[in-house]
């Protein structure tokens, strides 16, 4: 494959990223690539940069320095119609859901159509079946989101995630909290709606099992660096020890269990001062 065709191929380009928060650097000049039709997971611990990461594809927070470019266009560059514009194409899954908890379950849906669309009612009704068929909730349409289960709350989140037919969806840690039913459907429908509609995932999540199940590629980074990367089968192989760690969850290795601190012995000969 020639060099224009792999670059077709790529939908979001990730280039020399650094940014911080105060003085704590989230990303140190990092670089990635996620292709087009493919389910791409973010994984590491908590405190990693994962959802910055998301916060950061969607022109919410402005990186220290690189860039970051969505199907052709650079975000941060972008006028504020071209970033609304290019928001309405992307999909995103909270981890809480993000339900609007005085509409129902049918409003909830028919809340971006109504929104970023001049469909008339009758359109917006069909599309709003539609979505909830492919999420199995179709029958709960009139619920309230104080009447869901959490696992029905995920679900109907992802339905009106998809209801203006995004380009791709983002998904910040789309199994926690879930039991393993679920957990289950849940992993189903990312992987069954990105190959159906055509879509492009990217996941955010700490999950090792269920995200490597349905991951075609999957960056693991820690301390605002890429530490793994590869297919799944080649992250359960890599030779890296913090990766290893990660995956199998070893409670220490490269990443301690003990915080930084004085000599354990000295600290309790001290003078009994607490600072």
């Amino acid at each position: 494959m020639d060099n224009s065709d792999s670059s077709q191929d790529i939908l979001v380009s990730v280039r020399n990223l650094s940014f911080s928060r105060g003085n704590q650097k989230i990303f140190d000049d990092i670089s990635l690539d996620f292709e087009r039709g493919k389910i791409t997971a973010i994984m590491g611990p908590s405190g990693t940069g994962k959802t910055t990461l998301l916060k950061l594809i969607g022109g919410q927070l402005f990186p220290d320095q690189g860039s970051i470019t969505v199907d052709g266009q650079n975000v941060h560059k972008l006028r504020r119609t071209e970033l609304y514009n290019l928001r309405k194409r992307l999909g995103m899954l909270f981890q809480s859901g993000a339900l609007l908890t005085d509409m129902n379950v049918y409003d909830n849906v028919a809340f971006p159509l109504r929104e970023h669309t001049h469909l008339t009612e009758s359109m917006i009704r069909t599309l709003v079946l539609m979505k909830l068929q492919a999420v199995g909730l179709r029958g709960a349409r009139n619920m309230m989101p104080n009447e869901l289960s959490g696992g029905m709350a995920r679900r109907i989140a992802l339905a009106r995630a998809i209801a203006l037919d995004p380009m791709m969806i983002l998904y910040d840690e789309p199994f926690t909290g879930q039991d393993p039913i679920s957990m289950g459907v849940l992993v189903h429908l990312i992987k069954s709606l990105n190959n159906i509609l055509g879509l492009t995932s990217i996941i955010v999540s700490h999950d090792v099992h269920d995200t490597s199940a349905i991951a075609d590629y999957i960056y693991v980074l820690s301390g605002g660096k890429i530490v793994g990367e590869g297919t799944p089968k080649e992250i359960q192989n890599s030779e890296s020890e913090w990766v290893q760690q990660f995956m199998t969850g070893a409670a220490d290795g490269p990443v301690h269990f003990h915080y930084p601190a004085k000599d354990y012995v000295d600290d309790l000969l001290s003078s009994g001062k607490r600072y």
